[in-house]
């Protein structure tokens, strides 16, 4: 009695564990995350502050490199802008998940845009999510404004 209860511990010990990883799967070209997207109409990510001008949420469809990809979960991403800074998408109501493969790929993505200003707490848990180190982690004092994607769907593209 006592092995089946240690057994059945260990059993759901390693659900939790396998349900926290982001998932795993093919990141070949035409693969989609969330809804299913086409690349037409899609600029390029660069563009989004031309776009951005207002303080207004925009529907939009960009093309970007992924740099980044939540280890834990892969509950979001981010894309290369120029100038070496970064656009975060995360997903639409946390309704699907990608994998680390993502990173280096050329994707587009369906989203809403937005200007937003993320606090020092949200920054410090993303770097903890994005496994940075204690030191890197206590470096975030200041609350940063950012582009802000909230993804619909993700299509791989290269």
């Amino acid at each position: 009695m006592k092995t089946l209860s240690i057994l059945c511990t260990l059993f759901m010990l390693a659900i939790v564990v396998v349900k926290a990883q982001p998932p795993k799967g093919p990141v070949t070209p035409g693969t989609t995350f969330g809804s299913s997207i086409s690349a037409d109409g899609a600029m390029p990510v660069a563009d989004l502050s031309n776009v951005l001008q207002d303080d207004q949420p925009h529907t939009v469809k960009v093309k970007g490199t992924v740099t980044d990809v939540c280890p834990k979960k892969g509950c979001w991403i981010s894309l290369e802008m120029p100038g070496n800074s970064k656009v975060f998408v995360k997903m639409k109501d946390y309704g699907f998940f990608v994998p680390v493969e993502l990173i280096g790929k050329t994707v587009v993505i369906d989203a809403e845009a937005k200007v937003i200003k993320t606090s020092v707490d949200e920054l410090k848990h993303y770097a903890e999510d994005a496994k940075k180190s204690k030191e890197e982690i206590d470096a975030i004092k200041e609350s940063k404004e950012e582009i802000r994607l909230t993804a619909n769907g993700i299509l791989v593209l290269k």
